[in-house]
């Protein structure tokens, strides 16, 4: 997105935004549609309204989880035989991350799912606007530490990059945004990406320079 003014603002009027959100997103999963191969799992994107701004909550995983190791993520996981949806697992896993309570979260929409590259999962994500401040407790087996990232800096692409890979059956792209220290990558990047362009938001994202 060369810089726009005009989107700027409307990601600032968190009212407006949120009501973007809610009409720009569907809400049904068909989760009758995942195919044999894929593992089902889900993530929940939480939006908050952080000193006047909106803002997406993330988790930076530890190096002791078994996949994404020190990864910036959303909260979620793989669906459990005894959650009733893929809604339930994404806030379940919220829950269990973070301590957010179910409750607390006024759920948006959904985004259309993504497959990852490398670990097989067919990935929903649920948008939801949670309360803020808020006694969030990280589960330290599992969670590092907490980042709220302003979503006016999440849709600059100038704090993007994109590079290319090969795999045994296909050439895929991967994005990067990094935020100070912090990089944010792979499935979770794809997420924000779609996110954006659900809200007719196009991101002009450059490819990062080789080292």
């Amino acid at each position: 997105m060369v810089y726009n003014p005009q989107i700027v603002r409307i990601i600032r009027s968190s009212p407006i935004m949120l009501e973007r959100i809610r009409q720009n997103l569907a809400f049904e999963t068909q989760e009758a549609s995942i195919p044999e191969n894929l593992t089902p799992a889900a993530v929940l994107f939480p939006l908050l309204l952080k000193d006047n701004n909106l803002h997406v909550l993330f988790t930076k995983r530890t190096q002791t989880v078994k996949a994404h190791k020190g990864q910036v993520s959303f909260p979620g996981g793989v669906r459990d035989p005894h959650d009733e949806n893929l809604l339930a697992t994404a806030l379940r896993e919220a829950q269990e991350e973070i301590d957010l309570k179910p409750e607390d979260v006024e759920i948006l929409g959904v985004l259309d799912p993504i497959t990852t590259v490398t670990t097989g999962f067919l990935v929903y994500t649920f948008v939801g606007f949670i309360p803020y401040p808020y006694p969030f407790q990280p589960n330290s087996r599992e969670v590092a530490e907490i980042l709220f990232v302003p979503l006016d800096f999440l849709v600059n692409d100038k704090h993007w990059s994109h590079r290319s890979y090969d795999t045994e059956n296909q050439r895929f792209r991967a994005y990067f945004v990094s935020y100070g220290n912090y990089r944010i990558w792979g499935a979770t990047a794809r997420i924000l990406k779609i996110f954006f362009e659900k809200n007719g938001i196009e991101m002009n994202i450059k490819a990062a320079m080789e080292s």
